[in-house]
């Protein structure tokens, strides 16, 4: 009788414990679907012109490589964030593919977190408010002829700021898409663009130090907003380490440094509602286990909708 009571026992846990199992991995992968439908709609809308800020990237490219045809290479390399192509874009399915791997996260909450981020960053009008600092670096070249867009003039922000003018291209530096904080001799960190972007550096008055860009910068989308949902774990890791590296050689001056991501920058105008709820830059790099870690509004089972067609409509009123 008491050998039958444990069976009987035991078949009753093994039932609870599956009542209450992990549900991550099924979280995980409904996001990966969802996110890859997103970035598919995303493609389409790109090539069929009704993101907005990406029409108008390409005919502020056209303007003013009129106007600056030396700079050719450069805004035709700018205009790719415009497509499928651009850095922004590759970035976020790259990332996409790196969740199929378990291996490349702390746990399964980091991962889930990140098909959260990328689910939210592929919405068209989240993605159309970060084009927003590719297509301002061509609206400040153009001494004035153009007009920046979602952002503040670039006068009002510096003074609103009491931020340094780094030079053309400011909006992309620490955006990991356009380049990397490299180490120099000295031990001090710069900023390093990679491929045809090293073309600012010929418009800029000599390298762009971390220590100054820190306390000097001024706003930029991806910094101030949007740098939750555009940065990867491994790219938050290497912000991080850049960050305590500097902090660390400060203190032993007795001097005190503070991160760039802080406190953020004034400047932004008619962001979209999903930037609006986007959380602080500065939260971007937090540790699964912290437990003031975002957790997205989508993570219930109820909220899994593919909601494309209501926000195609809503960039499109942009046009």
């Amino acid at each position: 009788m008491a050998g039958m009571l444990t069976r009987v026992l035991t078949i009753l846990m093994v039932f609870a414990l599956a009542g209450c199992g992990d549900d991550r991995p099924e979280q995980i992968a409904k996001y990966q679907q969802l996110t890859q439908q997103r970035l598919d709609t995303l493609s389409t809308m790109l090539s069929d012109g009704q993101v907005r800020n990406a029409n108008l990237l390409k005919q502020y490219v056209q303007v003013l490589e009129k106007q600056k045809p030396e700079l050719s290479p450069l805004l035709n390399e700018l205009a790719t964030d415009a497509t499928n192509r651009g850095p922004m874009f590759t970035s976020l399915t790259r990332r996409l593919t790196d969740t199929q791997n378990a291996a490349n996260y702390v746990d399964l909450d980091q991962q889930l977190a990140e098909v959260e981020n990328l689910y939210q960053a592929a919405d068209p009008s989240l993605y159309n408010d970060m084009l927003s600092d590719p297509l301002n670096v061509v609206a400040d070249m153009s001494d004035g002829a153009l007009a920046r867009v979602n952002s503040i003039s670039r006068e009002a922000a510096a003074l609103a700021n009491g931020s340094e003018d780094f030079g053309a291209g400011s909006q992309l530096v620490g955006n990991p898409s356009y380049g990397s904080w490299q180490t120099g001799s000295n031990g001090m960190s710069f900023w390093a663009w990679y491929g045809m972007y090293s073309m600012f550096s010929n418009l800029t008055r000599g390298p762009i130090g971390y220590d100054r860009w820190s306390s000097r910068r001024n706003y930029s989308y991806y910094n101030d907003v949007g740098r939750y949902r555009y940065t990867s774990p491994k790219q938050a890791r290497a912000q991080t380490q850049t960050y305590e590296r500097t902090k660390k050689q400060f203190n032993s001056q007795g001097k005190k440094f503070d991160s760039p991501y802080a406190k953020s920058r004034t400047g932004s105008t008619s962001l979209s509602r999903q930037s609006s709820s986007t959380p602080k830059a500065s939260s971007t790099g937090r540790t699964a286990s912290s437990k003031s870690k975002f957790r997205s509004n989508y993570s219930k089972d109820s909220s899994f909708r593919n909601s494309s067609s209501r926000t195609t409509r809503g960039v499109r009123r942009g046009k």
